[in-house]
């Protein structure tokens, strides 16, 4: 199943995305998480994809997002493969969903790039899990474009500043229950051209060892997302641009680029 989480008649709501149309049901995915499909609430209501808006598909706590995952964009970066996941979180306050704006931040240097990720959403509470348990509190996968600011990013040692601006964590546009993250074709596209091509089984840790170590550090809760890190091909973003996130089986996070000053309420 594909769920989404969409504005219609002045609310959000949760559905299950079928071809172009979206059944509605009571609750959330995590509100139903274990349960089979069949027992779903669906309240009756149909809506045509191009008539709603959809909005990112979680609420995340947090976002805990990996550093050096892929071998390409270690080699690509110069850096050594760590020896354990590295980690670092972005703020829910980051999170927009398909369709909404990345915002530049109004700074005198300013180098801000895309990095297409697959994304891992938490069903439920998940605590000290092994690697063999981990399929237990996955919801399912969806796309996340870990935007970065460069020059903050170097400048501060750490990355809390260069990856958490507000904007900073397009999710969506669907949370897919069905996928195999060990080899899915992940591709990321800036106006239209193609700038990162990879599969997901080229990944130095894997979906199963990653919510196994996070987990050790921090309890995981419902909606919360693994964001598993970006292969080699990340570059910059201008004011104007669109990027593009696909990944196979979950489909295509879209969002445009604009300048602090253009944005809607600044």
């Amino acid at each position: 199943m594909r769920f989404v989480r969409f504005a219609a008649q002045g609310r959000a709501r949760y559905g299950v995305l079928e071809d172009n149309a979206i059944r509605s049901f009571k609750g959330s995915p995590f509100t139903h998480f274990g349960r089979a499909a069949a027992s779903i609430p669906f309240d009756g209501d149909k809506y045509e994809l191009g008539g709603v808006k959809l909005l990112s598909p979680c609420h995340p706590s947090k976002i805990v997002a990996l550093g050096l995952n892929y071998r390409s964009h270690a080699e690509e970066t110069r850096l050594p493969i760590p020896p354990n996941p590295l980690i670092f979180l972005k703020p829910s306050t980051a999170v927009i969903g398909p369709d909404e704006e990345i915002v530049l931040p109004p700074l005198a240097r300013l180098r801000v790039d895309y990095e297409g990720e697959l994304g891992v959403v938490i069903g439920r509470k998940a605590r000290n899990v092994p690697p063999e348990r981990v399929k237990d509190c996955i919801l399912g996968y969806t796309c996340v474009n870990d935007v970065s600011e460069r020059y903050a990013q170097r400048d501060d040692g750490q990355w809390t500043r260069a990856k958490g601006y507000d904007t900073f964590a397009p999710i969506g546009p669907c949370i897919q229950t069905e996928a195999d993250p060990s080899d899915l074709r992940l591709e990321t596209y800036l106006n239209g051209e193609l700038r990162q091509s990879a599969r997901t089984s080229d990944l130095i840790f894997s979906v199963p060892e990653l919510v196994a170590f996070v987990s050790s550090v921090m309890t995981l809760l419902p909606g919360d997302v693994i964001s598993t890190g970006t292969p080699s091909g990340i570059g910059p973003m201008s004011a104007g641009d669109v990027v593009e996130v696909k990944i196979e089986k979950i489909g295509i996070l879209r969002n445009s680029v604009v300048a602090a000053e253009r944005s809607r309420g600044l």
